[in-house]
């Protein structure tokens, strides 16, 4: 059986830790800004670790 490839874009939207959790950024901040407050951007700049749950779709598709 040939090796599992990588998702392509999994590996754009995730990191992993030293310790294994997965990184993502938050979502709602790629335009639109404007009207948007600058805690909200800011706040939204911080990039956040995925929930268990999702952690695990994203582990299998990272092929981790």
């Amino acid at each position: 059986m040939p090796k599992m490839k990588t998702h392509s874009g999994a590996k754009k939207r995730f990191k992993v830790t030293g310790t294994g959790k997965i990184i993502h950024a938050r979502a709602g901040k790629a335009h639109l800004n404007e009207h948007k407050s600058s805690r909200r951007t800011r706040r939204l700049s911080v990039d956040s670790i995925l929930p268990k749950g999702d952690a695990k779709k994203a582990r299998r598709l990272l092929g981790i």
